[in-house]
């Protein structure tokens, strides 16, 4: 039977579909099996993979970045920014002055009464910054690291401040600076997620936080950060499977590598890529997770000088080591959030006790990376989401966005020295010219890692979005060796 004009057409179209769509399916498969463990051009294939920036904007100062995130926000009037007055003023009214038309969270028209501190501070090292004598061991590494006490934020409450301080934004679907950075920079590891975040609990506060404070947001989910879980297997089903050989899971990870290969030939989805890339990596970290959690190489005087009693116990001090560890192997930002920071009472009992929990490990970590070589090119970020207020809130303190404290390390950063200042009361910080916003340390941390913030963009909802926002930012040149 002979065909129509139009059914020779749609014949000829169909072969031609055909023969392309089975081309991209080849093409697609061949490229994946360049990348696929254990091709024979996975040996030749570089370690890492690059970002979006093909060369850095300024010297690189900082390779990788462990962000300490002391989760409840700490008080900086027992920790880095020592107020005399506030406590020659103790159990006295507030200067409304002060805090007129100011906003307050839990204190709003309540009687405001000054609360000094109550621990002393002590000058360390030969820089003689003034650190509380709760952080005795943070005080031996004085002169490595530099005190910011003129930061201030946006959003009082906790879930809004962590998202402001990750994302540089309260709105949702907003990637953190860890995914920025992946984005920009790429990962100089394949074997293991390029973004890590480890949590731990203090004895005495359990702060929630969201997933979404590591999240990629609208960037491709192959930049979002992995939580390694803090006690037994770091990475969950990382191990084959029992009764699953070697040579089994091969074969269907080929056909399920072939199918993504298929689809992505087809679709041309950035979310399939993330997929490919995720399986990869997945059959990769059978290998590399173990070897990384099993700290018995690990001297005993290392785990001593951090602290660690078990370990792989969920402990802050034992995640310290392991961010050293990730560190080492080209994991590019690194998290460790530590829940145990909001004393809204009982301050006096339980802040000394979370501050005994991390002053050695994170003192151990600055002077594990400097000893290694590392601390020239890891930028260390320690901090809360916001401070607390210098008025009492029962037998605690309040949030306060107006003035807190953070301290930086490594990287570029100019160690034993000081940065900004509040007023006498530590109400506020001074508009003297150091005052620090979130933006501004996020361009900071950007420009250490040697981007540009303005130029590290995403189109989306028709914007070029940035992690500093549309708001002009100022990096704190300054504070840079």
């Amino acid at each position: 039977m002979k065909l129509s004009h139009a059914m020779k057409e749609f014949e000829i179209d169909r072969r031609r579909r055909t023969l392309l769509t089975g081309a991209g399916y080849g093409l697609g498969a061949a490229a994946l099996g360049h990348l696929w463990p254990g091709s024979a051009h996975a040996a030749s294939r570089p370690r890492g993979w690059s970002g979006v920036l093909t060369e850095a904007d300024f010297p690189v100062r900082a390779k990788r970045v462990i962000h300490l995130c002391m989760a409840g926000g700490p008080s900086q009037f027992e920790t880095l920014d020592w107020k005399p007055i506030l406590r020659k003023l103790h159990g006295q009214p507030f200067p409304a002055s002060l805090t007129k038309g100011q906003q307050l969270a839990q204190l709003q028209n309540t009687p405001l009464i000054a609360r000094g501190s109550f621990v002393d501070f002590k000058r360390y090292g030969k820089s003689g910054q003034e650190i509380s004598t709760l952080l005795p061991h943070i005080g031996s590494v004085a002169d490595d690291i530099c005190i910011i006490r003129s930061m201030y934020g946006e959003q009082i409450n906790h879930d809004p401040a962590h998202a402001f301080m990750n994302t540089g934004s309260i709105l949702k679907n907003r990637p953190s600076m860890g995914s920025w950075l992946l984005y920009g920079l790429g990962a100089e590891s394949q074997d293991l997620p390029g973004f890590v975040v480890m949590v731990s609990v203090g004895r005495d506060g359990d702060q929630p936080i969201s997933s979404r404070q590591w999240s990629a947001g609208f960037l491709p989910s192959r930049f979002q950060g992995i939580q390694f879980q803090s006690k037994g297997d770091a990475v969950h089903f990382a191990k084959r499977p029992d009764g699953v050989s070697k040579g089994a899971q091969e074969r269907i990870t080929q056909t399920v590598r072939e199918l993504d290969a298929a689809t992505f030939a087809a679709r041309l989805d950035p979310e399939i890529e993330t997929r490919i890339s995720q399986y990869e990596m997945a059959f990769r970290m059978q290998t590399s997770v173990p070897e990384l959690t099993d700290l018995s190489s690990e001297p005993k005087s290392v785990l001593a000088a951090y602290g660690i009693e078990r370990p792989g116990d969920g402990s802050f001090a034992s995640n310290c080591l392991m961010a050293r560890r990730l560190a080492e192997r080209g994991v590019r930002f690194i998290q460790l959030y530590h829940r145990a920071w909001d004393h809204h009472g009982d301050i006096e009992k339980h802040l000394p006790r979370v501050a005994q929990g991390v002053d050695q490990p994170c003192a151990a970590l600055i002077k594990d990376l400097k000893q290694r070589g590392m601390l020239d090119d890891t930028l260390v970020i320690w901090g809360g989401e916001f401070g607390r207020t210098p008025m009492g809130q029962g037998s605690g303190r309040d949030h306060h966005i107006n003035a807190f404290s953070i301290w930086m390390a490594g990287g570029g950063v100019k160690g034993g020295m000081s940065w900004g200042h509040t007023d006498e009361m530590g109400y506020n910080h001074l508009k003297d010219g150091q005052e620090v916003a979130v933006r501004d340390l996020h361009a900071t941390m950007l420009r250490l890692c040697g981007v540009d913030h303005n130029r590290l963009t995403f189109p989306y909802q028709g914007l070029d979005q940035r992690l500093t926002g549309v708001e002009e930012a100022r990096v704190v040149k300054e504070i840079i060796s």
